[in-house]
């Protein structure tokens, strides 16, 4: 029987971290930093199919790093989800995660997976504006988020300035722009009078009952609210292809080095990236599938030409610590 474990919160890249106990050696220890509601679905799929009793410690994707940095070699993970390819980059270097088969690697596009074999991406969300069509004219809605510092949206656009997507976003406005541009975006949106908000579904919400009149989140946060309730005025805008606004940020899989269990967190992974799995993540949590061949969700444009693609998610998870000192220093992160 799975066992569920939610850490408390721990602030993000300090010692401060909370422990969670051991597991019997005969257990496949998760770290997840997916939700239980994404995926303890697929793990109670997997344990009722393979037989393998799984125990799962939920927490934040960068906390769980952390986590696994202090525990060092005695960590009893076994296996790490990550919400965003940040924290697993930082686990990437510090050199405790296993190379994985190339047969689970080919499984997904080369740009969907680590070029030193030790992560892969299972799904993936695209950055979008959510914006609400009772108080927005859909032809005024920017082309680019860059334009969302024009004074034309002064006060009205939301953003989660903690939340690990919106960090590996301006990561890779980083990569993609340099550091002063990305700055000097963000100055530019703490002066327009940003509001911010703890996640995307708190920004979503914010925009549905007419708080803001747009914000940035991760596209499925939008739909699974309108599957929810078709009345909400919120719609989904996405930025040209070729936008930093419209990154693509991919939820990854590893395993621990040194993991007594590898053999079964392969096997939980290549059930992740099987058929019944991605359809799932399409239909259930209306995430883009990432195993070769499948297409994107229904009514969701495809990730045709990846217009991110030179971001290297290898170097996200290095460059972490810097991105939340730049939103810091920006300002945005204060609230409003």
């Amino acid at each position: 029987m799975r066992t569920r474990t939610l850490l408390l919160p721990i602030l993000l890249l300090t010692g401060l971290l909370a422990s969670c106990g051991g597991s019997d050696d005969a257990t496949l220890v998760i770290y997840s930093g997916r939700g239980e509601d994404l995926v303890g679905p697929l793990v109670d799929q997997f344990e009722e199919e393979t037989g393998i009793d799984v125990n799962v410690n939920y927490a934040g994707s960068a906390e769980l790093a952390l986590l696994i940095r202090e525990e060092g070699d005695k960590s009893p993970a076994d296996l790490f989800l990550s919400q965003s390819p940040g924290a697993v980059g930082f686990l990437e270097d510090l050199g405790v995660l296993a190379p994985l088969p190339s047969e689970l690697l080919d499984m997904v596009d080369p740009a969907d997976r680590s070029g030193s074999d030790v992560w892969v991406g299972i799904s993936g969300r695209k950055r979008v504006l959510v914006y609400n069509q009772d108080s927005v004219d859909v032809g005024s809605l920017p082309a680019s988020v860059l334009d969302l510092t024009d004074s034309a949206w002064s006060g009205r656009v939301g953003v989660a300035p903690g939340n690990g997507s919106f960090l590996d976003f301006v990561t890779a406005m980083r990569f993609q722009l340099g550091d002063d541009v990305t700055l000097a975006w963000l100055e530019a949106l703490d002066a327009n009078g940003v509001r911010t908000y703890p996640s995307n579904s708190s920004i979503v919400e914010a925009v549905g009952r007419g708080e803001v009149d747009v914000g940035l989140v991760n596209h499925y946060y939008n739909v699974r609210a309108l599957a929810e309730d078709d009345s909400l005025p919120s719609r989904n805008h996405h930025f040209a292809d070729d936008d930093i606004g419209s990154t693509v940020i991919i939820a990854t899989a590893a395993i621990l080095e040194g993991s007594d269990r590898a053999d079964d967190a392969q096997r939980f992974i290549e059930f992740l990236l099987e058929n019944d799995a991605q359809t799932y993540f399409a239909t259930e949590t209306f995430e883009y599938p990432l195993r070769l061949g499948a297409g994107p969700p229904e009514g969701l444009p495809a990730l045709s030409g990846r217009g991110v693609g030179s971001v290297d998610f290898d170097a996200l998870g290095a460059d972490l610590a810097s991105t939340l000192e730049l939103v810091e220093s920006s300002g945005v992160s204060d609230g409003s």
